[in-house]
C-alpha cells in the first residue's frame, strides 16, 4: 500500500533466515544422528551452512554446502528494496559541495539510500572534465568525481539517459565512455554504440537478480539524429526507438528476477503525466518490465499500479536548483520487489534547500505524502 513501511533492505531477510537456521538445526539432528547443519549469519545478514558431528571442535567447524545426514535448506531470499532519485546536477553551490566535502555529496538522504538494496539516480550532466559545450539554452557539466561522491551517498547506478549527457558533444562523449569505462558498470544509458548504450545493468541483490535499463524519451528535436546511439554511432539509449527498448527489456526477462527501466520522460513543469509516458508505460509493462520509473519534468509526479507493473512517472529535482515551490518539491522513491511481484512502495518526501534535498519530518512529511498520493489521480494507475 502507497506510504505503508516496506520490509525490505540491507537486512531484510535476516529474520527469515534465523527462522530457517533453527528449522535446519532440528531437523540435522533428527535424520543426521549426531551429525548438524546450522545456517550462519555474518554481519551482512548472509547465510553459510556450517557442518559438524560429535568429533568436531564446533569453534573450528569449517563451513560447507551439507554434510553427511544433513538436511539442506535453501533460504527465501524474501524481498528487496530499491530506492530511485531524481535530477541531479553539479551545478552553483553544489560543485563547491562536491569539491569540499564529496563523502556528504549527496546530503541527509544518504542514509535512506544506503539502507535500501540498490538505488538508482539520473546524472543530468555531460560526465567531462573541459571542452567545449553545445550551443544550447542550457549546458551541464560534472567532473569525474561525481560518480564516487553518489556512490559514498548510497546511491549504486547512475543514467545518464538524458537531454543533458552530451551536452559537449562527440569529443565529451568520447571522454564520458573513457570514465564510464572505470565505473564499474555504474553509468549506464549511454555507450560507443546501442548495444553499450541500451544493456542493462545487473546485479545480484539480496538472492534476486535485477536489471536496470536506462533510456531517454526527451532529446532536443535538432539532436535526436546524432545523440542516439545506433549500431553506427555512440550516443545515449534513446526511447524513441520503442522496439530497441522493448527488446532489451524482453532480452532482460529472460534471465532476470526483476526488470527496472529507469526513464527521462515527460513534460517540463506538468504534475500530471503525458499521453506519451503513459503509452509508453503501458508497452514497457506490456514487455515484461516490472518497475518503470523516471523524471525529466522537475517536478514531483504520481505512482501506482499498471496491472503486476509499478510506475513511478515523475521524480523530480534531487540535487539541483530550485526555482519555485513546486521545483524545490523532491524524495527518495522506495519499491519493494520480491522477484515479479511489487510487495510495497514508499514516498519519502523532501524539500530542496540551496540545491541539497533535505527529508521532512512529522506534518510537513504526511502532507506532502497525501499530495504525492492525490498525484495519482491524473495517471490512470491504482493504488
Amino acid at each position: 500500500m502507497a506510504g505503508a513501511h516496506l520490509r525490505g533492505g540491507r537486512r531484510g531477510s535476516a529474520r527469515r533466515l534465523v527462522v530457517l537456521a533453527l528449522l535446519a538445526f532440528v531437523v540435522g539432528l533428527v535424520l543426521g544422528g549426531g551429525a548438524t547443519t546450522l545456517f550462519v549469519l555474518d554481519d551482512d545478514g548472509d547465510a553459510g551452512v556450517e557442518t559438524g558431528d560429535d568429533d568436531t571442535d564446533p569453534g573450528t567447524a569449517d563451513l560447507v554446502p551439507g554434510g553427511a545426514g544433513a538436511a539442506v535448506a535453501t533460504p527465501d531470499p524474501g524481498p528487496i528494496t530499491l530506492a530511485f532519485v531524481g535530477d541531479i546536477n553539479v551545478e552553483g553551490s553544489l560543485a563547491t559541495r562536491l569539491e569540499e566535502m564529496p563523502g556528504q555529496f549527496v546530503g541527509p538522504f544518504a542514509d535512506v539510500l544506503g539502507d535500501a538494496d540498490l538505488a538508482v539516480g539520473n546524472l543530468e550532466a555531460a560526465l567531462v572534465t573541459g571542452g567545449t559545450p553545445l550551443d544550447k539554452e542550457f549546458v551541464f557539466d560534472a567532473p569525474p568525481g561525481v560518480l564516487g561522491a553518489l556512490t559514498a551517498g548510497g546511491i549504486d547506478v547512475a543514467s545518464a539517459a538524458n537531454n543533458h549527457a552530451m551536452d559537449y558533444g562527440t569529443d565529451g562523449l568520447a571522454e564520458t565512455l573513457g570514465l564510464k569505462a572505470d565505473a564499474d558498470g555504474s553509468l549506464i544509458g549511454i555507450g560507443a554504440d546501442e548495444g553499450e548504450a541500451y544493456a542493462p545493468y545487473l546485479a545480484q541483490v539480496g538472492g534476486q537478480r535485477v536489471a536496470v535499463i536506462a533510456a531517454t524519451q526527451v532529446i532536443d528535436a535538432e539532436l535526436i539524429e546524432s545523440w542516439t546511439a545506433t549500431e553506427e554511432q555512440g550516443g545515449v539509449a534513446s526511447a524513441k526507438r520503442v522496439d530497441r527498448l522493448v527488446a532489451e527489456v524482453a532480452a532482460a526477462r529472460a534471465s532476470a528476477d526483476t526488470v527496472v527501466v529507469f526513464l527521462h520522460w515527460g513534460i517540463e513543469t506538468e504534475t500530471c503525466p503525458s499521453a506519451s509516458q503513459q503509452e509508453l508505460a503501458q508497452t514497457l509493462a506490456d514487455a515484461g518490465a516490472d518497475v518503470i520509473v523516471g523524471g525529466h519534468a522537475h517536478r514531483v509526479q504520481g505512482a501506482g499500479r499498471l496491472g503486476d507493473a509499478f510506475v513511478g512517472y515523475g521524480l523530480g529535482n534531487f540535487l539541483f536548483g530550485a526555482v519555485s515551490e513546486e521545483s524545490a518539491k523532491s524524495g527518495v522513491l522506495l519499491v519493494e520487489v520480491d522477484g515479479r511481484e511489487v510487495t510495497g512502495y514508499e514516498w519519502r518526501p523532501g524539500r530542496i534547500a540551496e540545491r541539497v534535498p533535505m527529508p521532512l519530518e512529522g506534518e510537513e512529511a504526511e502532507v506532502a505524502i497525501a499530495e504525492w498520493n492525490d498525484l495519482r489521480g491524473c495517471t490512470n494507475l491504482a493504488e
